[in-house]
């Protein structure tokens, strides 16, 4: 909240509302402002909507993938907004829902599906993915250093029958990893789980078209903020960030720029914000959080920032 530096009267955008906690952090600093709030999770919307209600109209609730903000904003005749607030990867509410088939702890269906009507869920990963295929998946967005070992046990045992439950699949994982090499302080199965999930709703591809048309939409002095829990994601927004705060993307050896482009925001954390051992005390899921935030340049001051890089 503090970072996003709310002002009374203007317009913010929550591009991931979830339980409704940073929602209800903005609007309850709001006046005569409005804050719009997206999640293509249904659930996570009613549950939003519940504990939202009280500010009435202040609020919006739009059923949207956040990579589709730009258009979300031009639905709603916003070509301007003062502030944006991304909070990337799974909610605690998804997490916690058996059902919903995110967590290697509970038994249930393959799903990991943020949004329910898509058809592309976990079962259809682990079942339809070739070996090689699932491999990439498991150490580009797992980091899982035994992914190959993993994917040759999936594709040898689904041959017999398709492997339909988070257990059967956690099972499948801690059996493939050799014994001596399981770390000791987590599951087996949690790179697996997190890359399965990464795939299924597309989670990396939507970050840099997320922050570019919410930087474009940004008034002078708006700020963007957003958390990340894994490192892929930070990364990303790392580079995004970097860039627009450069600006120009000519070649280092050009003597002068020629393409133009300068920077549209400055950094307000050029190292991420990490939670503080309190915050870790109260919620242990923040472990892995960390906070990076811009704010957008005017005309003047994105000239000065050129000359000076």
């Amino acid at each position: 909240m503090e970072y996003l530096h709310i002002r009374p009267e203007g317009t913010y955008v929550d591009c991931t509302v979830g339980g409704g906690g940073h929602s209800f952090g903005v609007a309850s600093r709001l006046t005569t402002g409005r804050l719009l709030s997206l999640d293509r999770d249904g659930d996570a919307l009613a549950a939003a909507g519940r504990r939202l209600a009280c500010f009435g109209e202040r609020v919006r609730l739009v059923k949207a993938d956040f990579r589709e903000v730009g258009k979300v904003l031009d639905q709603y005749g916003l070509s301007q907004i003062d502030g944006a607030l991304l909070d990337l990867g799974v909610s605690s509410y998804q997490l916690d829902t058996a059902e919903r088939g995110f967590s290697y702890l509970k038994d249930a269906p393959l799903d990991m599906r943020m949004d329910r009507t898509q058809s592309l869920d976990a079962e259809r990963v682990i079942n339809t993915y070739d070996q090689s295929a699932l491999t990439r998946i498991f150490r580009d967005y797992g980091e899982e250093r035994f992914a190959a070992l993993i994917a040759r046990r999936i594709c040898a045992v689904r041959q017999s029958s398709p492997i339909r439950t988070t257990g059967e699949l956690s099972a499948l994982i801690q059996a493939a990893i050799p014994a001596r090499c399981r770390e000791r302080d987590h599951h087996p199965a949690r790179r697996v789980f997190q890359a399965v999930r990464m795939e299924v709703n597309g989670e990396l591809s939507a970050i840099r078209p997320a922050l570019t048309a919410l930087t474009e939409r940004l008034t002078v002095g708006g700020r963007l903020a957003v958390i990340t829990f894994h490192s892929l994601e930070d990364r990303a927004v790392k580079e995004c960030f970097a860039a627009f705060a450069k600006g120009c993307d000519c070649p280092p050896d050009f003597p002068v720029c020629v393409c133009g482009k300068r920077p549209s925001v400055r950094l307000l954390t050029r190292k991420p914000i990490l939670p503080d051992p309190k915050e870790l005390a109260e919620n242990s899921r923040a472990h892995s959080a960390k906070l990076r935030c811009v704010e957008k340049l005017d005309g003047a001051q994105a000239e000065g920032a050129n000359q000076t890089q």
